[in-house]
């Protein structure tokens, strides 16, 4: 059960790091961590008024890193020397990770989700029926919705310095092509569609090029958008060259079936995925 005092507790002790021989202090630390684990606190969540970060959480996280011993973690033939143990009580907890796929511990990964030979890192949360493909990453702190596809080799980035700053954010529904790289907080929202190969940092333009006159966004990406890489040209000293950007070419129509919706979308604007 989240106590009261371990907000407090953490924060104290994140300005003050002489504080964390106090017991309090490392139960209020290895608590958070574990309630993270669970999934029953997140390092972010949605609010009527968008994502909050919930800045102690990140920081118990890092003081986790403080207060924890290297260790040697064996796992049949292979040998980890390491300060964070993978996650346990998989089949308990109803998710499918395929070796040599891992979990770290106080990641959240929740019932009917699949990590194939993939990595979750600590402080991410995975939702409910999602696929972590081959060689995907879902960086320390990403929150990664329901039913979403993270295709093989995507990578979100890991945002857990400074403790205040977003995480990456993939929303319920979404699909993530091959190789895409997501990274500096950026939000795709609920049912966006990218196609294989986009990158996205916080400064990459995001330009809906739907209508007559462009569209820009940076560091969202609409609910249902279809996402491509693009390049627009930029005048240097040296003369113009084209510098990477991201082409919002259409919406996923709506649909109570969500698979069919998808293959419309990269069916009618031919995605590569």
């Amino acid at each position: 059960m989240l106590s009261p005092q371990y907000e407090a507790h953490i924060h104290a002790a994140f300005a003050d790091r002489s504080l964390l021989g106090r017991p309090e202090i490392v139960e209020a630390v290895r608590e958070t961590v574990a309630l993270i684990d669970a999934g029953t606190l997140r390092v972010a969540e949605k609010t009527a008024a968008g994502w909050q970060v919930n800045t102690w959480a990140k920081e118990a996280i890092l003081l986790y890193f403080a207060i924890s011993e290297m260790k040697v973690i064996e796992a049949g033939a292979l040998e980890f020397h390491d300060k964070i143990p993978v996650k346990t009580g998989l089949a308990k907890a109803g998710v499918r990770v395929v070796p040599p796929g891992v979990v770290r511990y106080g990641a959240h990964v929740a019932p009917g989700a699949v990590v194939m030979p993939a990595y979750v890192n600590i402080g991410a949360y995975v939702g409910a029926g999602t696929m972590v493909d081959t060689w995907a990453t879902v960086g320390s702190c990403a929150q990664v919705g329901k039913h979403v596809h993270l295709s093989g080799g995507v990578g979100l980035g890991g945002v857990l310095e400074p403790p205040s700053a977003s995480p990456v954010i993939i929303e319920d529904g979404a699909f993530i092509g091959s190789r895409c790289v997501v990274v500096e907080g950026v939000v795709v929202e609920e049912e966006a569609v990218l196609g294989a190969n986009v990158v996205l940092t916080a400064s990459t333009p995001i330009i809906d090029v739907t209508g007559a006159t462009e569209v820009v966004h940076k560091g969202r990406v609409p609910a249902r958008s279809v996402v491509i890489p693009g390049a627009r040209e930029k005048t240097f000293p040296a003369g113009k060259y084209q510098v990477p950007c991201a082409l919002i070419i259409g919406r996923r129509t709506a649909s109570t079936d969500q698979k069919t919706s998808l293959n419309a979308a990269l069916r009618d604007f031919a995605v590569p995925i």
